[in-house]
């Protein structure tokens, strides 16, 4: 785990990623889906992925397009060293990164 989503839609990130194991999973699935509360990170797996396109990640291209962040020092990151996104794209993909939530479907309110 990478971070926590805030009330404003994006990520806070953690000093040091969080190994999820079957325990944090179950944990985790109470409630709000995951995917809305949490930032994941993986290993990316290039060609494997759907959205590998062009000899990198399309999500990242998608996003920089989408969004204009103003330039600021950028936030510190347990991951930058591994990062499919920053290898890919510097820094303009960590100016853009903490935006990026993985579920932001409407919820059901009853």
């Amino acid at each position: 785990m990478l971070g926590v989503v805030g009330a404003d839609a994006r990520a806070g990130f953690l000093p040091r990623p969080l190994v999820v194991d079957a325990a944090f999973v179950a944990a985790a699935q109470k409630g709000r889906s995951p995917e809305r509360r949490l930032r994941f990170a993986a290993p990316c797996r290039e060609s494997d992925c759907r959205q590998w396109s062009d000899g990198g990640c399309g999500v990242i291209g998608r996003v920089m397009d989408l969004l204009q962040v103003p330039e600021a020092p950028l936030p510190a990151c347990a991951v930058r060293g591994q990062c499919r996104w920053w290898a890919q794209e510097g820094r303009q993909a960590c100016a853009v990164c903490r935006h990026v939530v993985t579920d932001l479907t409407e919820e059901a309110t009853t």
